[in-house]
């Protein structure tokens, strides 16, 4: 009986190792980690219902001069709210932020801009996620950088940590539009 205690150890030790390899896989900064074919592409349109007092989205919004962001949230997403001082501090340097959000409840989405701040230069509400399907969204939070001519240039699937922020869409926002922070 004693040679196989040694055998109890396994399934603790298999367990360990699939939930540290999980742990470390959720916070991978890889923002190219999923592939998205509208890179280079034209931005789809945005069908979007309106959310609250703010201004909807239209799909002259993406055509407009100048960088922007479009990013994808909801109230009920966890990693939304980690990286919604990101986009604060985005908001506040001048870069318009598109907010989609998706299949959330409107007042749970009001409440969370209110309680978090309202980054978006225009939102509106996918109810259905049939906007962030045509975007080829695979879930919440997704931001995309779009240019002057609304077309996709890079897509971060997860949230924008502070890392993703610096060392890529800073740099992407600054290649599009010289001088912007």
């Amino acid at each position: 009986m004693a040679r196989g205690k040694w055998l109890l150890f396994i399934p603790p030790a298999v367990f360990g190792l699939l939930a540290g390899l999980f742990f470390a896989g959720m916070y991978r900064d890889d923002p190219e980690g999923l592939p998205s074919t509208l890179v280079g592409r034209a931005a789809p349109p945005m069908a979007l219902t309106q959310l609250g007092d703010g201004v909807l989205p239209d799909d002259a919004a993406l055509r407009a001069p100048g960088v922007k962001l479009v990013n994808f949230w909801a109230s009920w997403c966890a990693p939304c709210r980690a990286e919604h001082p990101m986009l604060t501090e985005l908001a506040g340097e001048g870069v318009p932020i598109i907010g989609v959000n998706y299949k959330d409840q409107p007042d749970n989405a009001l409440k969370f801009l209110a309680e978090l701040g309202d980054p978006y230069a225009a939102i509106g509400a996918d109810a259905q996620g049939r906007v962030a399907l045509s975007w080829g969204v695979y879930g919440v939070p997704e931001t995309y950088v779009i240019d002057g001519a609304g077309k996709v240039l890079l897509r971060i699937a997860g949230p924008v940590s502070r890392a993703v922020l610096e060392d890529t869409l800073r740099p992407a926002i600054t290649a599009v539009q010289p001088g912007a922070q």
